[in-house]
């Protein structure tokens, strides 16, 4: 008897954030779907550990974190080069079909070894403006996928495809009672869901306590699930307690499809993962982008929902907790508005974006045809949501052919490297690098 043919290996390099481990964990299983097995390489970040926890079916190795700042280019090297060398130790014993990147220089050098060893390569863009690690990968990938159309105009490479950000299949609308009562929330009174991403904010959690005496004045009845962070956890809980208003704190929260599905109206910093999912559960949210961010690309995150109406926006410098407060209580009083911001999110939910990448990757490693679960996407669904896609690329197409016209500004010759990518990251000189040594805020 003929032993059953070994399944393709896909490995993806997800870690570091939220933001970037949960679609990849979302491509993960959409993969696993087609016949594939799955290695997930995250960093040894408490974030990336606590929510592999829950990883069943798949292989999860931690790589060596690495990060890049300010003056940090010793560091920087070492933990590239330690991260690439145990990379391809695990891939000499297991060698991957395809890697796939989700973004961050902890995805890097799994994708240089893949390439070493002969491996399809991809990476996931999920923001406005891409991150200093994709646009250096764009130079080694086969194939990129992005969040934003916009992502393509800073990329280096012939093959971009716009998906959107995939999103975990828990993500759909559900009843907010239900969701309430399921966090210890009266399910009849409306919520306010504070959240500044996987690891918090600062800058959110102090804008939100500075609005608390105007919407408890105001809203008596409004109540409070606020996700802190684990730094601002105690000082939070603390201030809360001391207001005596309902609000259920926490540094974070696994479940965040409750949270979101619990939410009359949100605030949130403006990560692409969290935008994916508050589109897809319909949640109005004001967006405080945050505003160290690399390349202010929160703050293009943000805009690009802004300028649709499927979201508000408050910059957080000058930012008063009165301003924010007004912006929260026109939300909540106002149905038609939040109507109106829920029907401009739809525009913004892609429910076949994991599908669509896991199966280009797929076609191009020869995996099997998925055999969808029961709750799986249906055809229509799928063609719904590439129908949309193709509107907004013909959009995009339009508006980037205006700004050709405006302002011709050819992109430069793409630079050679050579047989040999790992020259690649010490290859500072391609683009303006900014650096930051601002505290998380």
């Amino acid at each position: 008897m003929q032993p059953a043919p070994a399944k393709p290996l896909v490995a993806l390099a997800c870690g570091g954030t939220g933001g970037h481990l949960f679609p990849g964990l979302a491509i993960a299983d959409a993969l696993q779907q087609r016949g594939c097995d799955i290695l997930v390489l995250v960093s040894p970040k408490e974030v990336d550990q606590q929510a592999v926890r829950s990883v069943r079916g798949m292989r999860v190795e931690t790589l060596p974190a690495v990060g890049l700042s300010r003056g940090g280019i010793g560091r920087f090297a070492l933990g590239f080069f330690r991260s690439l060398n145990a990379a391809r130790r695990l891939f000499k014993t297991t060698p991957p079909r395809a890697v796939l990147a989700m973004g961050g220089f902890t995805s890097a050098p799994p994708v240089l070894a893949g390439k070493l060893r002969g491996a399809a390569t991809f990476f996931h863009e999920a923001n406005a403006i891409p991150g200093r690690a994709n646009r250096l990968l764009a130079h080694v990938v086969n194939e990129a996928f992005v969040g934003f159309a916009s992502a393509t105009d800073h990329l280096f490479l012939q093959r971009v495809t716009t998906t959107g950000t995939p999103v975990r299949s828990q993500f759909i609308a559900q009843p907010p009672a239900s969701c309430r009562a399921a966090l210890g929330l009266k399910s009849d009174r409306p919520v306010l869901l504070v959240v500044g991403g996987s690891q918090g904010a600062s800058g959110v959690n102090d804008l939100v306590l500075a609005a608390q005496p105007l919407l408890a004045r105001e809203q008596p009845e409004l109540q409070i699930l606020h996700l802190t962070g684990p730094d601002d956890f105690e000082k939070v809980r603390a201030a809360w307690a001391a207001t005596g208003q309902k609000a259920v704190v926490r540094p974070f929260l696994t479940e965040m499809e409750l949270a979101l599905g619990a939410a009359t109206v949100a605030v949130s910093r403006a990560g692409a993962s969290s935008l994916a999912e508050f589109a897809a559960v319909r949640v109005p949210t004001i967006l405080v982008p945050y505003p160290a961010a690399v390349d202010n690309h929160q703050f293009h995150n943000a805009m690009a929902l802004v300028r649709t109406g499927a979201a508000a926006l408050l910059e957080q410098r000058g930012a008063t907790g009165e301003q924010l407060a007004r912006l929260i209580l026109d939300l909540l009083r106002d149905p038609a508005a939040r109507a109106r911001m829920t029907d401009a999110l739809a525009a913004w939910h892609f429910p076949a974006a994991a599908e669509q990448i896991a199966g280009r990757i797929a076609d191009v490693i020869g995996c099997a045809s998925p055999s969808l679960a029961a709750g799986g996407f249906s055809a229509a669904q799928s063609g719904r949501a590439v129908q949309r896609l193709s509107q907004r690329e013909a959009q995009s197409s339009k508006l980037k052919a205006q700004r050709k016209l405006q302002a011709p500004s050819p992109k430069p010759a793409r630079p050679s490297f050579g047989p040999c990518p790992l020259a690649l990251p010490l290859s500072f000189e391609l683009y303006p690098w900014s650096f930051s040594s601002s505290p998380r805020a």
